[in-house]
């Protein structure tokens, strides 16, 4: 399996980037979703980048319409819904898959370095993986952690300090 660095991703826009563009930040990979209970994560996660921005942060939305039809939208549609409801102005990426046979391959490597509690799938949208400036996977968060609750997991790499913050 490749490192986090090693792997691409498609901008909402459709533009590939490589994960390597990130390498030195502090990332909080999210599969979100327009229509989810969890979707007012937004508001946190917006609060979170712009906080911890400058100070080399980044979080990687992916939107996934594989729990409950929730990110029914073409990408144009969830980019507007992100800016125009949540203000969003981190990288959001094509809707993908993050469980199954077309499991995208950046949910493939995360999932295999940091299972869940029951297993590696994605139980649900705004699950969140956290990995430090060197590309190393360090801490999952099931959809129930709300943003305000990853500062003090997050604090410790920021500004290239090398703490381990499992």
């Amino acid at each position: 399996m490749s490192a986090f660095y090693d792997l691409k991703a498609n901008k909402i826009n459709g533009d590939e980037i490589s994960m390597e563009d990130f390498k030195g930040k502090t990332v909080l990979v999210v599969n979100t979703a327009s229509k989810c209970g969890f979707t007012p994560q937004y508001d946190g996660l917006e609060k979170l980048y712009k906080d911890n921005k400058d100070k080399g942060f980044v979080i990687l939305g992916f939107p996934c319409d594989q729990f409950g039809h929730q990110e029914p939208g073409n990408e144009e549609e969830i980019e507007n819904f992100c800016k125009l409801n949540f203000g969003v102005t981190f990288p959001l990426f094509k809707k993908i898959d993050v469980n199954g046979d077309e499991t995208h391959e950046v949910y493939r490597y995360l999932k295999e370095s940091l299972p869940g509690l029951i297993g590696k799938d994605i139980k649900w949208n705004f699950t969140k993986f956290l990995i430090d400036p060197e590309g190393n996977p360090v801490k999952r968060f099931a959809s129930t952690v709300k943003p305000e609750k990853l500062e003090a997991h997050i604090k410790p790499f920021l500004n290239g300090e090398k703490k381990n913050a499992k």
